[in-house]
């Protein structure tokens, strides 16, 4: 703990006293710009990855940048959702996974995380992204197989937001924008999805990494149209 004491008494020596103004504003108010929805994982920063100031994003981490549908558990990540949409007016949403991801490892191999009950309850909110990386992409090597599935988990978690009432609200009224992105940890990189929701493009100021929301909402409509409702077989 000490290199942790050491890194807080220097914050509080030089850090604070630089941006002393921007702090008391901030303790009587909030406004980030952005709701940033990321992994949990030690080595993705947001601030730094950003070059945000504190005040600017609202973020929640969680094992995998998780987004349970709506009802299906994941309370507390439902609740910030919330807070950030209805309380803070946040319109902006990015939704962003890593490489070399370690919840997503444990979504392709159960085996990893068989120890640990409730990672492995959480992982299941991922489920439908392995699925769909072993229909798309059989025979692949590990190595390909979890970028891929990296890709598929964010295309899935962006989706799950659609099922937020507060955030589908805001879709639907044209007043919110979802992003989702793969963080690179290795080179700094970062793609993002592209018009159709389903492929990744590098990111810069012209290109956002934003899909088509509402073509989103509408196919996922046609899917679930399709589907037979309970007890009819």
């Amino acid at each position: 703990m000490r290199d942790v004491l050491e890194g807080l008494q220097t914050f509080q020596r030089d850090a604070f006293p630089k941006h002393r103004s921007l702090f008391e504003r901030l303790y009587h108010n909030q406004d980030p710009r952005c709701l940033f929805i990321t992994c949990s994982d030690s080595r993705v920063v947001p601030n730094l990855i950003l070059q945000a100031d504190p005040g600017e994003l609202f973020i929640i981490r969680n094992a995998g940048n998780i987004v349970p549908p709506y009802g299906e558990g994941g309370e507390g990540v439902l609740a910030s959702i919330e807070y950030a949409v209805e309380a803070l007016g946040v319109r902006d949403i990015v939704l962003c996974g890593h490489t070399n991801c370690g919840a997503m490892k444990g979504i392709l191999h159960p085996e990893k995380v068989a120890g640990m009950p409730n990672v492995a309850n959480w992982c299941r909110h991922g489920e439908a992204a392995r699925l769909e990386v072993e229909q798309q992409y059989p025979g692949v090597d590990d190595h390909e197989k979890m970028e891929r599935m990296v890709e598929q988990n964010v295309i899935l978690q962006v989706r799950n937001l659609l099922t937020h009432p507060s955030v589908r609200a805001g879709v639907e009224k044209g007043a919110m924008e979802l992003y989702g992105w793969v963080y690179d940890i290795l080179t700094g990189h970062m793609k993002g999805l592209d018009e159709t929701g389903r492929a990744f493009v590098d990111l810069h100021l012209d290109e956002h990494g934003s899909p088509d929301e509402k073509r989103m909402l509408l196919e996922m409509e046609a899917v679930t149209s399709e589907e037979p409702e309970s007890g009819n077989y």
